[in-house]
Order: C-alpha cells, then structure tokens, then sequence
C-alpha cells in the first residue's frame, strides 16, 4: 500500500503532465499557482508524518532486541532451577551435574540464535525504513527540482520577451526623433533669434 506522500507525488506528476504548453513552446508550461501550491502544501503537511512513521519501526528494532533478551534470560533462569533440581538428589548427582552442564550449554545456544536472528531482523526493518523513506525524499527531490526548472524557464521566457520589445520602442523613439529635429529647425528659421532645441 502506498504512503500518502507517495500518493502526493504522483498527482503532482500528472498534474505537470496535464499543463498545457505555452504558446509557440515545446518546453515552458502554463501551471495554475493555487493548484501546485495547495498539492506542495499537503505533501509539507504529510511529510514529518511519513517520517515519524518510519522512525516508529526502526524503534521497534529495540523492542524486538529486548524480547529476545528476555527469552533468553528466561531460559537460562529455567536451566539453572533444573540444574540446581538435579545437583539437590544426592543418589544422582553426577548425572545431574553432566545434565545440567548440557541444558546449559544449549539453553546458552539457543538464546544466542535468538538474539542473532532478533538483530538480523531488526538491522533489516531498519535497512528497509531507511531505504524506503530515502527513495521517497529522492522522488520529492527530483519533483522539486523539474518544478523550479520550469518556473526558472517561464520566467526567463518573459523577461527576454519584455527586453525584446523594450528594444523594439527604443528603436522605434529613435527613428522619430531626427523628424522632430528637422521640424524644429524649420520653426526656427523664421525667428529672429534661434530657439534652444529640447532633443530629450
């Protein structure tokens, strides 16, 4: 079953996927800013409860470790109250004591398998929550990254569209101007004095 945050990621993917381009661009998309921000604000949200999460079951691992300890104590409790059992009849005592040495010696082993096998599960519940929450912090990252990619794309498209047509006025301004100085001439010859030419 997938997480929420998993979830999150996906609808943002189709939703970039569903953009329409913009005009006269194979590369630059038109996003609705509510509709990305209100998915981005959830993903926030959900984001430390994902992790949370994830921290619960890698502290499950002490949990597991300390079953097991306690399994392996009891067992050792139960051998040692059998070997004390046995060591007490007098008539067997030499029997009891190679029994109870070997009740030891595997009640010993099997605790130490136990907590063994504890920690290889535990060392993998805590490899696997790791290695999940990383691959989703990964896709969040990569999601992240195309966004501002495309936002950095949109707005650069807009500032060389502007300064385009910045260029174009100024140009335009240019060409008038030596018609309006010409007139002004003109206007000045018939005055006795020449009048102070304003070119700005």
């Amino acid at each position: 079953m997938s997480s929420r945050i998993e979830q999150l990621i996906d609808e943002i993917e189709d939703y970039i996927d569903g953009c329409k381009y913009q005009p006269l661009s194979k590369t630059n998309i038109i996003v609705n800013k509510e509709e990305i921000d209100e998915l981005l604000r959830e993903l926030r949200m959900k984001t430390p409860d994902e992790i949370k999460r994830y921290q619960k079951i890698i502290t499950n691992k002490e949990a597991i470790l300390n079953d097991a300890r306690a399994k392996a104590e009891a067992l050792i409790k139960d051998a040692t109250v059998q070997t004390t059992e046995l060591i007490n009849e007098h008539e067997i005592m030499q029997q009891a004591y190679a029994q109870a040495n070997e009740v030891v010696r595997m009640a010993t082993t099997q605790a130490q398998e136990i907590l063994n096998n504890a920690t290889l599960e535990a060392n993998g519940v805590r490899t696997s929550a790791m290695q999940y929450l990383d691959e989703m912090l990964a896709n969040l990252e990569s999601a992240m990254t195309a966004t501002l990619a495309t936002t950095t794309e949109h707005y650069e498209s807009f500032y060389n569209t502007i300064s385009g047509y910045n260029e174009t006025v100024k140009a335009n301004r240019a060409e008038l101007r030596p018609i309006e100085v010409e007139q002004m001439l003109k206007e000045a010859e018939g005055e006795s004095e020449p009048a102070e030419l304003n070119l700005m």
